[in-house]
């Protein structure tokens, strides 16, 4: 499931399994090494935008939602250095920053909340000598935990929102199918099972429907996502330093 994308062992937050927890801050971002493309919220499309192509992705229209593209071949994120540092000065997806907490959907039937919280004890950062704690000795939440959680529910209600953009999108027939076709030294780079929003529809859009988009910023998010699509290019060029630098590496050896 996508929710836990990076996570090795996610677990519940427990109060009383995780009495000692402490967490040490991120260090470096090597989890999302084999991440080409990510979950993006519409909130995020501005900022987004700048740097990184947001398109929509998944098996069919219907299953379709908004993602950032970060590379162009299989489990590459062309915008980590290898010392897992994110590129400087570029957007970092809230999907990427909520590691290593994750608020996950319980089973159907079970009691309490729709959601609860997630850890990953796979982090490295996890332990119970060094960095900040995640409960007080009277088991109440320290202030970071509580942020962590704040965020985690902030991102949650951003999700619901997106997915309301995108039936919006949908129930205006706006998404088109999208291949991309990139061919670097003689190969050839194909990614399908792409849509994005098609202008020649939006323009014909109804002014009822127009006035609507602008009124709930759905019509700015549509023109972030468009001009993201220039980005792909730039992806393009990250993979050409990334196999030029491969090429001398395997010359040294």
């Amino acid at each position: 499931m996508a929710e836990v994308l990076f996570y090795e062992r996610p677990v519940p937050l427990n109060r009383t399994t995780h009495k000692d927890l402490r967490i040490k801050g991120l260090q470096n971002l090597k989890f999302a090494h084999g991440a080409h493309s990510v979950p993006l919220t519409c909130t995020e499309f501005p900022a987004a935008a700048r740097d990184i192509p947001i398109l929509f992705a998944g098996p069919d229209i219907a299953n379709t939602g908004p993602m950032a593209l970060l590379g162009l071949r299989q489990s590459e994120n062309l915008f980590l250095d290898n010392e897992g540092h994110w590129a400087q000065g570029v957007y970092i997806p809230a999907f990427v920053r909520r590691y290593p907490f994750v608020l996950a959907e319980k089973p159907a039937g079970a009691e309490g909340d729709d959601f609860t919280v997630f850890l990953d004890e796979g982090y490295e950062g996890f332990n119970d000598q060094e960095g900040e704690r995640l409960f007080k000795e009277d088991g109440t939440e320290t202030d970071m935990l509580k942020n962590a959680v704040s965020f985690l529910g902030e991102f949650q209600q951003h999700v619901a929102r997106t997915k309301q953009f995108v039936e919006d999108l949908r129930k205006h027939d706006l998404l088109e199918a999208r291949n991309v076709r990139l061919e670097r030294n003689g190969n050839v780079i194909n990614l399908n099972g792409l849509y994005v929003v098609s202008e020649e529809k939006l323009r014909k859009i109804d002014a009822a429907t127009a006035y609507q988009f602008l009124n709930d910023g759905t019509l700015g998010w549509i023109y972030a996502h468009l001009l993201s699509l220039s980005n792909i290019d730039r992806v393009g060029q990250r993979l050409a330093q990334r196999e030029e630098a491969e090429a001398a590496n395997a010359t040294k050896n």
